[in-house]
């Protein structure tokens, strides 16, 4: 067998012929692919309303149409990470993209909210599966050091372009053609990414021999992670008292609790607890829960401010996200070169305080009489920060692991970024809406300012206690 059948990086695949042209084209998919994820995360969300009150939501249930893709998400992202090291990265990246065109084509075409739910959650075990094969393929081929930096680095660089993008595009789309384009989409731009995987992406390794899946571990962690993750995202909506979340919450940790022994007593486990063992990763998950805790609840505060707030309309909200996105994308670059001159550990820690300090900036420009320049020194240094974390988390979390275990580690990882979104947003939500009660009028936005500078500082000391995190990692490059 090959190097190339056994997974080697990709510094091997150019030894045997491979062109810089061809590895550039692969990068660029995977980047294209990271982007198609992101863009989803935020183009619904402004045709919200158009949904609503085309399909005929009641205000208590158009919460799902972003919720399924949440809770889903969650629920099988480790479950697809595991499939794509059993099954094939390159199988799963082109099975997660037909998942995700078919489903964009059924939300374009629902005529009930039962159906554009149902195309909600399919398209979240899309993403699900999308992310960590993506993910993967970038550690597999790229080897690790600068190459694989310089790879995560244009990858994450996309992740915050489609950020941006959802916004405009969500605006432009629904305003122009309607809710349903923001659906149809991404029906073109999967068919796209389908048509090159097959072009581009080097087939996958031939599989292990004697390798199975792990089906009881697949179903207990699927199951305790998705009802975790309803339990999360669903907790502030329900109420944590009632019958629905104490159910869910109790439920998730007997998943969860049987998925461990079950991993524990496996000859061929879909997640080796001996990863555990790889500081690195550990390290990596931490980060990646304590980022999206802090850093990933932002722009839905800044979102409310400015539309709630300030009255921005969804199209002006979008353009305002220019200069926080370009800010991040930045940083994406200067955390490889950080990275790649100095150690994961050092990037990490400097990433994290740029990060509080802009964060902590915002303060400032997050009152009811600001405007948005006040906001822009904050919105600056804070995205830069973000950059620099976002690319050294993601080296954090593939460093010393087995190509053939790439997909776990990745669904691992990824895992705690959507369960740490989940309750940074529960908390920070909840503490910042504490003082509004039965306000109304200019009291009521003077509230919801003050309550957001408060989930401001909170978000900053958050990214203060992930340095810890951090020093738990090498102090030097290796």
């Amino acid at each position: 067998m090959s190097s190339l059948d056994q997974g080697a990086p990709l510094g091997a695949m150019a030894a045997q012929g491979t062109t810089s042209a061809k590895r550039g084209a692969t990068l660029a998919l995977l980047a294209f692919a990271q982007l198609i994820i992101a863009l989803d995360l935020n183009i619904v969300f402004v045709a919200l309303p158009e949904i609503g009150a085309g399909l005929g939501f009641s205000g208590q249930t158009l919460q799902w149409v972003v919720s399924a893709y949440t809770v889903f998400t969650g629920g099988f992202l480790l479950f697809g990470g595991r499939a794509a090291d059993l099954i094939g990265q390159r199988r799963v990246f082109i099975f997660a993209l037909w998942l995700y065109a078919l489903s964009s084509l059924v939300g374009g075409l629902a005529w009930s909210p039962q159906i554009i739910i149902a195309a909600r959650a399919v398209q979240g075990i899309g993403g699900a599966f999308l992310f960590p094969a993506t993910l993967s393929l970038i550690n597999r081929l790229f080897a690790e050091g600068p190459e694989r930096n310089r790879a995560l680095a244009v990858w994450g660089g996309a992740g915050a372009s489609g950020l941006t993008l959802g916004s405009l595009a969500g605006g432009f789309l629904t305003s122009a053609f309607g809710w349903p384009s923001v659906f149809y989409v991404n029906v073109l731009l999967a068919g796209i990414a389908i048509i090159a995987a097959f072009a581009i992406i080097p087939r996958d390794p031939k599989p292990h021999e004697h390798r199975s899946f792990d089906l009881p571990g697949a179903l207990t962690v699927t199951a305790g992670a998705t009802l975790l993750v309803f339990t999360l995202v669903q907790g502030p909506e329900y109420g944590w008292g009632s019958t629905a979340i104490i159910v869910s919450a109790a439920l998730a940790a007997f998943f969860l609790i049987a998925f461990t022994m079950i991993e524990a007593k496996s000859a061929d486990p879909l997640m080796p607890l001996r990863l555990f063992h790889n500081r690195s990763l550990v390290a990596g998950m931490t980060i990646t829960f304590l980022y999206m805790a802090t850093f990933g609840a932002l722009p839905y505060f800044l979102t409310v401010l400015l539309q709630n707030v300030h009255g921005f309309t969804a199209l002006q909200t979008g353009l305002a996200f220019l200069v926080p996105s370009v800010a991040i994308a930045t940083g994406t670059q200067a955390g490889e070169r950080l990275a790649t001159r100095f150690s994961t550990r050092s990037t990490l820690v400097g990433g994290m305080i740029v990060g509080a300090v802009g964060t902590a900036l915002m303060v400032s420009g997050a009152t009811a009489e600001s405007s948005y320049l006040s906001l822009v020194p904050g919105l600056i240094v804070s995205g830069v920060g973000q950059g620099i974390v976002w690319t050294a988390m993601w080296i954090a979390a593939a460093s010393g692991v087995a190509h053939d275990q790439q997909g776990v580690a990745s669904g691992m990882a990824s895992t705690t970024l959507n369960v740490g979104n989940a309750v940074g947003m529960a908390v920070l939500i909840a503490i910042a809406n504490s003082q509004i009660g039965e306000l109304s009028g200019n009291a009521l936005k003077i509230a919801v300012a003050d309550g957001i500078q408060v989930a401001f500082w909170l978000a900053a000391a958050g990214i203060v206690v992930s340095l810890l995190a951090a020093m738990v990692l090498p102090a030097k490059a290796r």
